[in-house]
């Protein structure tokens, strides 16, 4: 049969992108399983053919044709307001699916219910691919592995900066102090307000990041031991990874003004722009 050629931009915005006849994932990280994904698309593919082929059943020739049409029609006039081949990432698509009635599910922790609806039980069941408890106990195992995830890099977060990033800082305010010290007593009339005023800032920076650094510690050893894996997770989520952005934010202010040789990591400008002598 003759298709029509798709015309779209291919939504190359989206992460996790339907192309025309097929669907993308973009860049998925290496640990990232894409049978899950999979498996959710083919039943979800098979419930639309089962559905189409319960309509057709017992029609031919002309009829048949004429009822695929329509059917198709009806089935795509009920489902118009899934299709966006807009920017994926913007603010305008989120405004968009709220004004056609879609869900938002901003996390993996708001997402993983949805394993659970009374309507996916009764999908997968339906098909004889999931039974009820082995989608009780993926959703067990989707919140278990967020918070493993979320506690290893929130550990990590307090051990780098209490052992490196703190003590670096430490180095570089002293040098500072020393600084202005010398100057000030080899020439009293010279103008140490550089000086002064980095000092100043990069002190109340490392104060700003000892706080957060001890809340994330305090909030980690809180929710550590939580049994409920779902209450773990949404405490992660909530209490953790928030915890995490606050001690984030005056680490990246310290990396633009400590000097060079003493930041213990590579920058992003090292990262990105300088390349290493062959």
């Amino acid at each position: 049969p003759n298709f029509l050629k798709d015309n779209t931009d291919r939504n190359r915005t989206s992460p996790f992108a339907f192309t025309g006849n097929k669907f993308e994932f973009r860049m998925p990280g290496s640990a990232v399983n894409l049978s899950d994904a999979n498996t959710i698309l083919n039943t979800a593919m098979a419930k639309s053919l089962k559905e189409f082929a319960d309509a057709m059943e017992g029609k031919s020739g002309d009829e048949f044709e004429a009822a695929a049409i329509a059917y198709i029609k009806d089935d795509l006039r009920k489902h118009q307001r899934i299709i966006f081949n807009g920017n994926g990432y913007s603010e305008e698509w989120v405004e968009e699916a709220e004004r056609r009635g879609l869900p938002n599910l901003p996390s993996m922790v708001d997402a993983i219910p949805a394993l659970t609806t009374e309507k996916a039980i009764k999908l997968f069941k339906g098909f004889g691919i999931y039974t009820q408890a082995e989608l009780v106990s993926r959703e067990e195992v989707e919140y278990e592995q967020y918070s493993k995830v979320i506690n290893i890099e929130a550990r990590a977060m307090i051990n780098i900066s209490g052992k490196q990033i703190i003590p670096a800082v430490i180095h570089y305010t002293t040098r500072l102090a020393d600084s202005i010290r010398k100057v000030s007593e080899a020439c009293p009339e010279a103008d140490v307000s550089v000086q002064k005023g980095l000092l100043l800032h990069a002190s109340k920076l490392l104060s700003d990041m000892e706080q957060a650094r001890t809340k994330l510690l305090q909030d980690v050893e809180l929710y550590g031991p939580e049994k409920d894996a779902e209450k773990k997770a949404r405490a992660y989520h909530d209490t953790i990874v928030p915890d995490m952005r606050a001690l984030r934010t005056p680490v990246d202010e310290l990396e633009q003004i400590v000097d060079k040789d003493l930041w213990p990591y590579p920058s992003y400008g090292d990262m990105i722009f300088e390349v290493s002598e062959p």
